[in-house]
């Protein structure tokens, strides 16, 4: 019995040592510009957009909790011990927008094809196509760091994330994205 205990400890051990070798590629990877980071942003209570929503005014949509404020700060200090300094691009919801902001590590530009199509699902494949072609098209060997929501995660990669969880994904993007690794909250 002890020996089967043993066995399995050293699995798991092994696994977790495989898991941080290719999260350090990860980080390498988006380092040198050769991924992307693609992150759901932090935890606001609620789903969806309220029936009053408008997007130049934060009043009216679901903003971050302090949960999400820490797990954005978080997040900035993560992408500084791992000596990253992105260009950090964002939804124009102000929830995405505060999740970047709330980072500290650098200007926060808009991207459109990143805002949220829960509202108008149909849209998903185009305004997908849009990010594909948007990301690619970018400067190489600048890490990136991009926060959307749920909807475009899911659409992109085929993975539900947490609020403030993180994809990093090799570029050139594609669709399905190939997943280097995962990042919890």
């Amino acid at each position: 019995m002890l020996w089967r205990s043993g066995a399995w400890l050293l699995a798991l051990c092994l696994l977790s040592g495989a898991a941080q070798a290719d999260d350090k590629h990860a980080w390498t990877a988006l380092r040198e510009g050769r991924a992307v980071l693609l992150m759901r942003h932090a935890t606001a209570p609620g789903t969806g957009d309220p029936a009053n929503f408008q997007l130049g005014d934060c009043r009216t949509q679901r903003n971050l909790n302090q949960v999400g404020r820490e797990q954005a700060q978080r997040w900035g200090q993560l992408l500084q011990r791992q000596w990253i300094k992105p260009r950090l691009l964002s939804s124009r919801w102000c929830r995405a927008q505060d999740t970047a902001r709330e980072m500290g590590i650098a200007a926060v530009q808009a991207l459109p094809a990143l805002d949220s199509f829960f509202q108008t699902p149909t849209t998903a494949r185009k305004q997908t196509a849009a990010l594909i072609e948007q990301v690619n098209a970018q400067a190489r060997g600048t890490p990136m760091v991009l926060v959307s929501h749920q909807v475009n995660i899911t659409a992109l990669t085929g993975i539900y994330p947490a609020s403030g969880e993180g994809l990093i994904l090799a570029l050139p993007l594609q669709a399905p994205a190939r997943l280097l690794a995962r990042i919890q909250p």
